[in-house]
């Protein structure tokens, strides 16, 4: 079905050429006269984008988008504005209009305009379809998902959860390890008892093993009384060992130990303490490298990766970060701040790095200090609105300067890269950046281009 595009406009040979330069790619054309048949149209079938003249008998283009969006209408509105009026084409986009173009304006920019006022409108349906699903079956015990790598991960958790196999989770930094630790314990005939979380990589050797397995009173300077360690504390339940692959030696001959006969003995002591502990371990590193390196025990890498579980980084699931956003924005209680289409592109073009950890605290800052209702590119940081993605993603590719230049130096480098491309087009650089073409022109300018 060709998409519907609403032409208000009281000048009848700008209604003719603009219906000629947009039936030729594909759309269907409705006119309107003024802003009474305007509205008129819109009652009688919603459009896909509109085209509205500023300046049109009464009511004019700006009151009929006032009205529009008071009735709580959501398509995209390009404003029509006369060299000089700028100033009321900035008033309209206050009250809800997506884009202007100022007159004369060219064919080829009008065309680029409603191609992606369309596509962003698209991503904003997306983003509120998202949003409502948050609570359904893509919501395991606060793992966000749509994905279907994601989402084979969840099944997986969900079938092997009611068991007590151990579990060995790999993944980057930032990508929800212990989130997915949480949900094996939540899912399981263990859920009412402890969960107990340790992170291995931050302890040195002594302190971890006196946190592991707990000491008595007197084993070491400073221990006046007896103190049970994790194994204890999470018996019956589950016990998290993150960053796996850094524990020492010493530790893992006992950790060994624990797992084969499930006894050990606290720093000090004599008497076996038996505990029934489900262990599910995590690592960003490559056991098998540590094992072929002499860093890792053999035995005890197959006596935790009984059940490996992998997560994919953040860059490889793009498809959840419109529902991520929506779910750190909901948990920071910012549900009513709106992020546009635009800023929400350049969210997902953006690598992350960090993962879902850099997201989460990327979406808490910017709805802290954003100015206004609406979360638009010049609230997100410098690195994701010049954020740089792979050539085989499809996405936009621009080749970063030489580190150790400031952010500005690489934005400017960005536009000029994209300026080159596109043979110095304002119109075409702006839409192969993903920014408006005011947006960017204000960056020219700023910069001096």
């Amino acid at each position: 079905m060709n998409r519907r595009v609403l032409i208000a406009d009281d000048e009848k040979n700008m209604r003719w050429v603009l219906r000629q330069a947009l039936e030729s790619e594909g759309y269907e054309i409705v006119e309107a006269v003024d802003g009474k048949e305007a509205l008129s149209a819109v009652a009688e079938q919603i459009p896909d984008v509109m085209i509205i003249d500023h300046k049109m008998p009464a009511p004019d283009g700006m009151e009929v988008i006032r009205r529009l969006r008071a009735k709580g209408e959501q398509f995209p509105i390009i404003m029509l504005t006369a060299h000089g009026n700028i100033q009321g084409a900035v008033e309209a986009m206050k009250v809800g209009a997506t884009e202007y173009l100022q007159k004369p304006f060219d064919l080829e920019e009008l065309k680029l305009a409603v191609d992606k006022a369309l596509k962003m409108s698209a991503l904003a349906a997306e983003v509120d379809r998202l949003r409502e699903e948050l609570d359904r079956e893509y919501d395991i015990e606060g793992i966000v998902a749509q994905d279907s790598t994601m989402l084979a991960v969840l099944e997986t958790v969900q079938k092997v959860a009611p068991t007590s196999a151990t579990v060995m989770i790999y993944g980057e930094s930032g990508t929800g390890k212990e989130l997915v630790a949480r949900a094996l314990h939540k899912l399981s005939g263990r859920a009412e008892k402890p969960f107990v979380s340790v992170s291995a990589g931050a302890l040195p050797e002594t302190l971890l093993e006196s946190e592991l397995f707990g000491y008595e009173k007197g084993a070491f300077t400073g221990a006046v009384t007896a103190k049970p360690g994790r194994f204890e504390m999470a018996n019956g339940g589950t016990l998290f060992l993150d960053e796996i692959g850094d524990i020492t030696a010493a530790v893992q001959v006992k950790l060994l130990r624990v797992l084969q006969e499930r006894t050990f003995e606290r720093l000090g002591g004599t008497r076996s303490i038996e505990v029934d502990v489900r262990v599910v371990a995590a690592t960003n590193q490559d056991l098998q490298q540590l094992i072929a390196d002499g860093a890792f025990r053999e035995d005890l890498y197959y006596r935790l990766n009984v059940v490996p579980i992998t997560l994919p980084p953040l860059r490889k699931r793009k498809g959840d970060i419109p529902l991520l956003v929506a779910h750190f924005m909901d948990k920071i209680s910012a549900g009513d701040k709106r992020i546009t289409p635009e800023a929400m592109q350049m969210l997902v073009d953006y690598q992350w790095p960090g993962n879902i950890r850099e997201l989460e605290n990327t979406i808490e800052r910017i709805a802290i200090l954003a100015h206004g209702p609406e979360i638009t590119p010049e609230d997100l940081p410098a690195e994701v609105r010049v954020g740089v993605t792979s050539a085989s993603s499809g996405a936009r590719c621009f080749v970063l300067p030489e580190t150790g230049v400031d952010l500005e130096e690489v934005e400017m480098d960005l536009i000029k890269q994209a300026l080159d491309r596109t043979g110095s087009s304002v119109p075409k650089a702006a839409k192969l950046l993903g920014l408006t073409t005011k947006t960017l022109e204000a960056r020219m300018s700023r910069f001096g281009l």
